[in-house]
């Protein structure tokens, strides 16, 4: 039943006045977060020990609203706000539920402690350390430690929908989110935090998969632009035909300690593939940790070569091992030799950046895209 019938009305007025002055508050201090609370439902209900939300609409407990400063319960309407508009509820598919809700409050309560005005409740989950990366990369981390969080305000209730109903609310909230932007951006430069933006972007935006990165960036040729391979859309890879001499690449292996075996496997899969599909294409194999092993060759019908590693992370052994390689490519066929590093980037980059193309596949918790010096980046996103 619904705590809102139970209520005295001047209590219940009282706190409807209290959520209709948030959202003022946040229209005018922060123009994305007022636009996007008038197309969120709210519902005050004591079904819910504190707040919660079914990824549709934000449920405030009354008793517990009472005992919030104004800080506090602005910043409780946003965490409740980003849940949904993040698409928290409908993201976590068969992980664990509590772990998920942990790694969704680290995410939510990072971007919260760097706006003005926003406070938090009391028992909420943070971490610094992890804040800035996705929900995803924050669940990998979580589960890769070991280390058990507790959770005194589980907030994300059971969202089970089938296929159809979570992307209609996927429409819901994209269509909400960039009307929230639109609507902000009004308002003139930097009312939307760079933080938020970004964070919108990544729910929001096309996602480019690292698989079909990896092999767009290792098949397709300066030169020749003129159709997609039919052979590989039925896996959704839409890759460039590649015909001519024969495309160089050099690729190498991080063995310091930041790649699982599972990704490893997954990522030397996809190589497989690419040189069995394309015998033009010839790859080298290194692995790189403070030291550089290689260049072994890669065949489509043998096993991959392995070395042990354990060691720090220096990018610089590798570049300068497969340097001398890359300028006589390019001095033959007048193209650049590509370089593809599986890595979590966190490491000593080279500098200069080298004079060749480099695409980045960081594994998940890996180093800010931002923060690599050089190159394409593209992020490996743990399986579902």
């Amino acid at each position: 039943m619904s705590a809102a019938a139970e209520l005295t009305p001047d209590t219940e007025q009282h706190l409807r006045k209290r959520l209709a002055a948030s959202q003022i508050r946040m229209s005018e201090r922060h123009p994305f977060f007022g636009a996007l609370l008038m197309l969120a439902p709210v519902e005050l209900t004591d079904t819910v020990p504190t707040a919660a939300t079914d990824g549709r609409q934000l449920l405030f407990n009354p008793a517990f609203l009472q005992g919030l400063s104004t800080a506090e319960l602005d910043g409780l309407v946003i965490h409740e706000l980003l849940h949904c508009a993040f698409l928290h509820v409908p993201r976590r598919r068969d992980r664990d539920a509590t772990l998920w809700n942990v790694a969704c409050d680290i995410h939510i309560n990072g971007l919260i402690r760097t706006l003005e005005g926003l406070s938090l409740p009391k028992g909420g989950v943070e971490d610094p350390k992890l804040a800035h990366l996705s929900v995803e990369e924050i669940y990998a981390a979580l589960l890769q430690s070991g280390k058990v969080r507790k959770l005194a305000l589980a907030d994300l209730l059971d969202g089970t929908m089938d296929a159809a109903a979570a992307e209609q609310l996927s429409a819901h909230w994209s269509d909400a989110m960039h009307r929230a932007v639109a609507a902000a951006q009004m308002h003139g430069f930097g009312a939307v935090p760079e933080a938020i933006l970004r964070a919108v972007q990544e729910t929001h935006a096309p996602q480019l998969d690292w698989r079909s990165t990896l092999w767009r960036h290792v098949v397709r040729t300066p030169d020749d632009f003129a159709g997609f391979d039919r052979r590989h859309v039925w896996q959704g890879l839409y890759v460039e035909t590649l015909e001519g001499e024969t495309l160089e690449v050099d690729v190498c292996i991080d063995t310091s300690g930041s790649v699982t075996e599972e990704q490893l496997s997954r990522f030397l899969a996809e190589l497989r593939g690419i040189v069995r599909a394309y015998p033009v294409v010839r790859c080298q194999l290194y692995y790189a940790d403070a030291a550089c092993a290689g260049p072994f060759e890669v065949d489509a019908d043998r096993p991959f070569a392995v070395a042990a590693g354990g060691g720090g992370t220096d990018f610089r052994p590798f570049f300068t091992a497969s340097a001398e390689s890359a300028e006589n490519y390019q001095q033959r066929s007048g193209r650049t030799r590509l370089a593809v590093y599986l890595t979590d980037g966190h490491g000593t980059f080279p500098q200069p950046a080298p004079p060749r193309e480099v695409l980045w596949v960081v594994t998940p918790g890996g180093l800010e895209s931002k923060h690599f010096p050089f190159g394409i980046v593209v992020r490996m996103r743990e399986t579902p």
